[in-house]
C-alpha cells in the first residue's frame, strides 16, 4: 500500500486566465483522485485579464484552491517563492500555467516522487522520453517538423530554437549530470528547497541555483522525460522576441558559471 502523500501545487501566473480555465479543473480532478491531501496555489503577478475575478468565482467550488495576488514588482522567481512560503504541505510542486506541462507528465512526476519521497523529481525535456516544443511524439523528432508545429501555435519559433541551443550551451558551463537545468517543472520536499535560490533573480535562472543547492546537499535528483507542449493560449513571456531572449539569457550564463564552482566542490 502506498504511504499517505500530500502536495502543494503552485501556479505562478501573469495573464493566464484562459489557460487556468482548462488547467485548474484538470489538475484539481487529478489531485483529488491521486493524492491524499493537496492544495492548488495561484500566485498572481498582477494580472490584468480578470484572473482575480475568475479565481474568486471558483473558490466556491474548489475548497483547496488558494489565491494570492502579489502587490510588489512582477517577478517569476519571487512569485514561486511566495507560493512555497505559503504552501501547507510537506511536498511542493510548481509548473508553468501555459499548458506546456501536460497532466500526463505531471502524473509521471507524482508517481516517481511517491516511490522516492526524499528525492527531487524534475520534468526533463532532455532525457529519454523527453522532447522540446513542437515535437508530437518520440518517433518524429525532426527539427523541421517541430518548427512547423510551433509556427501553428502561440509560441515563438525563434524562441524554441534558441532555447534548445541555449540549454546545450548552459550545460557546457554547468557541468552536472542534470540535463534540464532550466526546467521549472519540479516536485521537492519543502524542507529541502533553499529559498535564497530565488532571491535576486530576474527570471528562470533561479532554477540553475536551485539545482546547484540540491547537488550541494547531496539530494538525489531524478529526471523524468516529458514532451513540452506548445502554449495553449496567450503569448510567451520567456521569448516573445530575440532581444528579450538575449537580455534574459545573460543572467542564466552568469548563474551557470557561478554554480559550476559550487558543483565542482561537491
Amino acid at each position: 500500500m502506498n504511504k499517505p502523500y500530500d502536495l502543494s501545487l503552485v501556479f505562478p501566473v501573469l495573464n493566464e486566465r484562459k489557460n487556468l480555465e482548462i488547467l485548474i479543473p484538470e489538475f484539481y480532478e487529478f489531485l483529488n483522485e491521486n493524492v491524499d491531501k493537496f492544495e492548488i496555489l495561484i500566485i498572481d503577478d498582477n494580472s490584468t485579464d480578470g484572473t482575480d475575478k475568475y479565481i474568486s468565482d471558483l473558490e466556491y467550488s474548489y475548497e483547496n484552491l488558494v489565491y494570492v495576488k502579489r502587490d510588489s514588482e512582477n517577478s517569476l522567481p519571487l512569485s514561486i517563492l511566495e507560493g512555497i512560503n505559503k504552501a501547507e504541505y510537506k511536498n511542493v510542486a510548481w509548473l508553468d500555467a501555459d499548458g506546456s506541462m501536460h497532466i500526463d507528465a505531471f502524473s509521471k512526476l507524482i508517481h516517481s516522487h511517491r516511490k522516492s519521497p526524499s528525492s527531487v523529481v524534475i520534468g526533463s525535456r532532455f532525457v529519454n522520453g523527453g522532447g522540446y516544443k513542437g515535437m508530437e511524439n518520440l518517433e518524429n523528432r525532426t527539427m523541421m517538423k517541430s518548427i512547423f508545429n510551433v509556427q501553428k501555435s502561440n509560441d515563438s519559433v525563434v524562441g524554441m530554437i534558441l532555447s534548445n541551443l541555449f540549454n546545450k550551451l548552459l550545460s557546457i558551463f554547468y557541468k552536472s549530470d542534470v540535463k534540464d537545468i532550466t526546467s521549472g517543472f519540479i516536485i521537492a520536499p519543502k524542507n529541502q528547497i533553499v529559498k535564497s535560490s530565488f532571491e535576486n533573480c530576474t527570471y528562470g535562472e533561479y532554477f540553475i541555483y536551485l539545482i546547484a543547492n540540491f547537488i550541494e546537499q547531496n539530494i538525489k535528483i531524478i529526471e523524468v522525460g516529458y514532451i513540452c507542449e506548445t502554449r495553449l493560449h496567450g503569448v510567451s513571456k520567456t521569448a516573445p522576441s530575440l532581444k528579450v531572449l538575449i537580455n534574459r539569457g545573460i543572467p542564466y550564463i552568469i548563474a551557470a558559471i557561478k554554480c559550476r564552482r559550487k558543483i565542482g566542490k561537491n
